[in-house]
């Protein structure tokens, strides 16, 4: 199970050509967990052959236009729940309050809901702590999975493991509701700028704090390195 949390997490990660390299052994430890379903095991050998075999800027390309693009395929989880809210400021703040005392060390350059980080943690945890903490966010991840199916796109078969491996299955209303919410193509620049638009900013007593969540999501996603561009030498 903590292999498999590993080997997810790792999928669902901006593709690199480390990433690449260990593909192979990321699908067998894909394939050799029973708990996932034996046809989302076969999407997920798909997946991992596509990363493994496919060109790395068209790979980087396709994760940006989906994860980075596209406000309703966020990976990061609180996206989808709080928005930017300021609840959201406390629930990142309670997160890595958990990884913390797990002894999970966080880079600088990401936010502590953010699914791959998420499942790093899980992959900490005892089995049975972690198939019920993807529970939580079950009805998130059945939701993207249901977006990246309309889009044809293998990371389907991620969410759809998480999904299995969760021991709280997520509950028909609340996928729905998330599916009401806009889905902009990613080739849609106009819908894409309506949904990643603003809200007001509010100074002042009773203030809260979607500007910062806001702009912090907004940083982290420009560090990402744009998909047309060769990587920067290490000095």
């Amino acid at each position: 199970m903590n292999l498999t949390l590993k080997a997810l997490s790792a999928l669902l990660t901006y593709p690199t050509a480390d990433i690449q390299k260990i593909a192979p052994v990321l699908g067998s430890v894909l394939q050799s967990d029973r708990m996932i379903p034996a046809r989302i095991r076969s999407d997920l050998g798909k997946l991992v052959a596509e990363i493994a075999d496919g060109d790395l800027y068209d790979l980087q390309e396709r994760y940006v236009l989906l994860f980075d693009r596209t406000r309703s395929l966020s990976l990061h989880l609180f996206e989808h729940v709080h928005g930017e809210s300021r609840d959201r400021g406390q629930a990142m703040i309670d997160l890595k309050t958990q990884y913390d005392n797990a002894g999970l060390e966080m880079t600088a350059s990401e936010l502590p809901d953010f699914l791959p980080l998420f499942l790093e943690y899980l992959s900490t945890r005892p089995r049975k702590e972690a198939c019920e903490t993807l529970g939580q966010p079950a009805h998130i991840f059945a939701a993207l999975a249901e977006r990246l199916r309309k889009r044809a796109s293998g990371y389907e078969a991620v969410l759809q493991a998480l999904v299995a491996l969760s021991t709280a299955k997520p509950k028909t209303e609340e996928v729905s509701a998330l599916l009401q919410m806009p889905d902009p193509d990613a080739t849609d620049l106009a819908a894409l700028d309506a949904a990643w638009q603003d809200e007001p900013v509010t100074f002042g007593p009773g203030a809260g704090d979607s500007c910062k969540d806001g702009l912090i999501a907004r940083v982290r996603g420009a560090m990402r390195p744009a998909p047309d561009m060769p990587p920067r030498p290490r000095s």
